[in-house]
C-alpha cells in the first residue's frame, strides 16, 4: 500500500486523508485502531486517548436511535444506573455531581440534537431501530460516535449513507467540532469546510499538505511543476555532460576533463521524473434527439401499492437539455420520481407523454449488487448489447476506462470505483438521449467524481440526478426540483437559497423547542424577514445566473466553428461547407447579441431587487 510513511497529527487538527480507491487510506485506519500491525515502524497514540469510529455492526433490536446514542456514554449509563440502587448518602452526592460535571441531564438534548440533523424526526427517534433500513441504520452509529466526542474522531467516508440535506448539516457540525479528526473523504466541499491539512496517498507515499482541499490541489499542481521543471534541466545537464565526455574521451588533451565530468555524472543525484496516476475516464456516447418536451406529467401519480401513492399531482416537464437536480431529505420519494422518469415504475394516474423511440439510462445506486461477479465486462456487453461486434463493444467500454486487458478482468476483481464505471457503460450502451443517475458517485474517488462531472457537461442529452455530492450538483445541474410533502415543484433558487432555507428551517424548528428563544420574538422576525427577502430574490439571482450560462455556451460554440473554420485541411474539401460554417457563426453572432440584452437585463435587475 505505502512505505516509509512518516505523519505527525497534532492534537485539534482536522486532517483529511484521500488518495485513490485502494490507494491505503483504509489500511491506515486500521492501524491506527490496531486492527492490524505495521511490516515495519510504529504507530504511536498519546496515552488513555480516547479513539472514537464508526463501527461496522449495525444496532439492531427493540431499542430507539435515541436510546442508542445516549447509551454510547457509558460513563452517564452506569452512574444513572447505580444512581437507582445507591443506599450510601455520600455515594449518592458523589453520583449525582458527576452526572452534573459531565452534562448527564443536558444529554438527551444533545442526542436528540444530532439524530435530527442527520434526518431523524421526534417521532423516528422514538421508534424500534428494527424498522430502520440499513442505510438509517448507518446514520444511528454516526450518530453515536459524535455523540460520544472522542479525542479522536476517524471517520470514513462518513456521507456515503446521508441526503444532501443530512451532508450540509454534517459539514456544518464537522467544521465546529473542537477534538481532533482524521477523516477519509471524497467529498470535496467537506474537506474544504472542515479539513486544515491533507494527507494524500498516491505512488505508495504519503505526503501531507496544509491547508483545506483546494489549497491542496494548488500547493501538489505547484510542486509537481517544480519537480518536472527541476527533472527536464537535470536531463538537460546530463546530456550536454554525456555529450562533452562522448566527442573528448578519446582525445589526450580533454581526456581529463571528460573523466572528471563522467564522475560528475555518475554522482549527480537522479531527479525524480512526475509520474502521475492514469487519469479517469467516462465518454458518454452521442444521443439521438427529439423535440421538447422530452418527457412529460400531466396530474400523475405514482407509488408501490394502489391507492397509496408516494407522489401525486406532478406536473412537470422535462426538456432534451434540461439538467435537473431532485432535492429532499431520504424517503421522501426522490427515488420513486427518478424511477417513473427511467421508465422502471408505472404512473398510477395522470397523463406520462415521451417519444416512443426515446432511451433511457438508468444508474440505480443498489445496482451494483445484481453485477454477475463471475463474469467480466466484455461479457456484461455481450448478455446485454448482442447486436453489437465485439469491437464495437472493446471500443465502449475503452470510453469508460477499460483497456483491452482489462475488459477480461472478472467483476469480482475490480474496485468499487471501476465497478461503477462499469455500470454507467452499460447504462449509455444504447446512447440514451436521458440519464437518470440515482447517487452516482457513491463508490467514485475525487477524480472519477471530477471526470464524471466533466463528462456530465460534455453530454448532449438530458440528465436527471439524485446526489447527496454539492460540488456534482453546483456543477453539473442548472435547475432544482424539490421533492417533499407527496409531490414535487421546481425549486426557485440555487442550491446556496436551498443551503439558507434549510438552515432557516433547523432555527424555526429549534426555536419553536427553546422557551429562551421563544422569548426573543424580534430576532426570529428578522430571519423570517431575510429568508422571505432571499426567497423573493431567488428568481432574480436564476435568471442572472441562467443568461451567465446562455452566454459562455454561446462562446464556445463560436469558438468551436472558428477552429473549425482555421483548420486548413477545411479548405481542401466542397466550399459549401466553408460557406456554411461562416453562416453557422453569423447566426451564432446575432444569438449573442441578444444574450447579451438577456444578460444586461437579468443582471440590472437583480442589482434593484438587492438593492430594495
Amino acid at each position: 500500500m505505502f512505505a516509509g510513511a512518516t505523519l505527525h497529527v497534532p492534537e485539534g487538527q482536522h486532517l483529511g486523508l484521500i488518495g485513490r480507491n485502494g490507494s491505503g487510506k483504509t489500511t491506515l485506519f486500521r492501524l491506527i485502531l490496531g486492527e492490524i500491525h505495521p511490516d515495519g515502524g510504529e504507530v504511536n497514540l498519546r496515552p488513555r486517548i480516547r479513539v472514537g469510529h464508526v463501527a461496522q455492526d449495525m444496532p439492531s433490536g427493540e431499542a430507539t436511535p435515541l436510546e442508542i446514542v445516549l447509551e454510547a456514554d457509558s460513563e452517564r449509563t452506569q452512574l444513572l444506573a447505580e444512581a437507582e440502587t445507591a443506599t450510601d448518602g455520600h455515594r449518592i452526592a458523589d453520583i449525582h455531581q458527576r452526572l452534573t460535571d459531565i452534562d448527564a441531564h443536558g444529554a438527551p438534548s444533545r442526542a436528540g440534537s444530532i439524530l435530527a440533523g442527520l434526518g431523524f424526526d421526534a417521532e423516528a427517534q422514538s421508534r424500534p431501530i428494527r424498522e430502520f433500513s440499513g442505510g438509517w441504520r448507518m446514520r444511528v452509529a454516526l450518530a453515536r460516535t459524535l455523540f460520544t466526542k472522542p479525542d479522536l474522531l476517524l471517520l470514513d467516508e462518513p456521507t456515503n449513507h446521508l441526503d444532501l440535506e443530512a451532508v450540509l448539516w454534517l459539514t456544518t457540525h464537522l467544521a465546529n467540532w473542537q477534538g481532533t479528526m482524521v477523516m477519509i473523504s471524497h467529498d470535496r466541499d467537506l474537506l474544504n469546510a472542515v479539513a486544515n491539512r491533507i494527507a494524500h496517498i498516491e505512488g505508495n507515499k504519503l505526503n501531507a499538505y496544509q491547508g483545506n482541499f483546494s489549497r491542496f490541489e494548488q500547493t501538489r499542481r505547484e510542486r509537481l511543476d517544480l519537480q518536472a521543471k527541476a527533472y527536464t534541466k537535470q536531463m538537460e545537464q546530463r546530456r550536454h555532460i554525456q555529450s562533452f565526455v562522448d566527442r573528448f574521451r578519446s582525445k589526450a588533451t580533454k581526456a581529463r576533463q571528460a573523466q572528471s565530468r563522467l564522475k560528475m555524472l555518475e554522482k549527480m543525484e537522479l531527479a525524480v521524473p512526475v509520474v502521475e496516476d492514469q487519469p479517469i475516464s467516462f465518454d458518454f456516447p452521442t444521443p439521438g434527439e427529439f423535440s421538447p418536451p422530452l418527457i412529460a406529467l400531466d396530474d400523475v401519480a405514482v407509488g408501490y401499492v394502489q391507492d397509496k401513492p408516494v407522489l401525486r399531482k406532478l406536473n412537470l416537464r422535462l426538456d432534451p437539455d434540461d439538467r435537473i437536480a431532485l432535492l429532499g431529505p431520504n424517503g421522501n420519494g426522490k427515488t420513486t420520481l427518478a424511477r417513473l422518469l427511467a421508465g422502471r415504475l408505472a404512473a398510477q394516474s395522470g397523463n406520462v407523454t415521451k417519444p416512443g423511440k426515446l432511451r433511457v439510462g438508468y444508474f440505480a445506486q443498489d445496482q451494483a449488487d445484481e453485477l454477475n461477479l463471475g463474469d467480466t465486462p466484455l461479457g456484461h456487453m455481450q448478455t446485454l448489447a448482442p447486436q453489437l461486434t465485439v469491437e464495437k463493444m472493446r471500443n465502449h467500454l475503452a470510453c469508460f476506462g477499460f483497456t483491452a486487458d482489462h475488459v477480461g478482468t472478472k467483476v469480482a476483481n475490480l474496485s468499487g470505483g471501476e465497478k461503477a464505471r462499469l455500470l454507467f457503460a452499460l447504462m449509455c450502451r444504447e446512447a440514451p438521449s436521458l440519464m437518470v443517475l440515482d447517487e452516482p458517485t457513491n463508490h467514485l474517488d475525487i477524480d472519477a467524481r471530477e471526470a464524471l462531472v466533466q463528462a456530465l457537461n460534455a453530454f448532449d442529452g438530458a440528465v436527471v440526478i439524485v446526489s447527496h455530492d454539492a460540488h456534482l450538483i453546483e456543477l453539473a445541474c442548472d435547475k432544482l426540483w424539490r421533492v417533499g410533502d407527496g409531490t414535487v415543484t421546481p425549486f426557485e433558487g440555487d442550491l446556496d437559497d436551498y443551503r439558507a432555507l434549510l438552515a432557516e428551517n433547523r432555527r424555526s424548528a429549534a426555536s419553536s423547542n427553546s422557551p429562551a428563544l421563544q422569548s426573543q420574538p424580534s430576532r426570529k422576525d428578522e430571519r423570517r424577514n431575510a429568508a422571505e427577502m432571499r426567497a423573493k430574490q431567488a428568481p432574480l439571482r436564476k435568471a442572472a445566473k441562467d443568461a451567465d450560462a446562455l452566454l459562455a455556451k454561446l462562446h464556445d460554440k463560436k469558438s468551436a466553428l472558428e477552429a473549425k473554420l482555421a483548420d486548413p485541411k477545411l479548405y481542401d474539401g466542397p466550399p459549401e461547407m466553408v460557406t456554411k460554417l461562416r453562416l453557422d457563426i453569423g447566426a451564432v453572432d446575432r444569438d449573442l447579441e441578444a444574450a447579451e440584452l438577456v444578460w444586461l437585463e437579468a443582471h440590472e435587475a437583480l442589482e434593484v431587487g438587492e438593492a430594495s
